[in-house]
């Protein structure tokens, strides 16, 4: 049974599946707790404004699950310039992105989906490759 705002034409979103902007906020909050708690990629965040950080990570997954939201934030290349980042430290923040979407009761489908759309976004953001064999 669909409800009454949704037709044939126009499915359900992922953002507005799982609950739009506050779902998405919660998320991302949890997230950087994660992130943030996590003693490897803890250094990545010093000195970092996190409450315009979180702005923009809201906007960018926001926008990945179709939302009404468009990100505006920096190129993520750019963004991520000479840090650094090695393919372990985005597995292990990929990781918290799936660990905080699961505690949300988001759907396996919606993780899968939003999940691998950040993943496109490896070659943007890693400099170092992994060290694992």
């Amino acid at each position: 049974m669909s409800s009454p705002l949704q037709t044939e034409s126009e499915p359900l979103s992922d953002y507005a599946a799982v609950g739009g902007a506050p779902a998405v906020t919660a998320v991302v909050n949890r997230f950087y707790e994660l992130v943030v708690g996590d003693e490897r990629l803890a250094g990545y965040f010093d000195g970092i404004e996190m409450v315009r950080l979180k702005r923009h990570q809201v906007a960018l997954v926001s926008q990945v699950m179709g939302g009404p939201v468009e990100y505006s934030g920096r190129d993520l290349r750019a963004a991520h310039a000479n840090m650094g980042i090695s393919a372990d430290d985005f597995a292990a923040v990929a990781g918290h992105l799936i660990a905080a979407l699961t505690e949300a009761g988001v759907p396996a489908d919606i993780i899968d989906r939003t999940v691998g759309a950040v993943a496109a976004t490896q070659p943007d953001i890693v400099e170092v490759p992994s060290t694992q064999a």
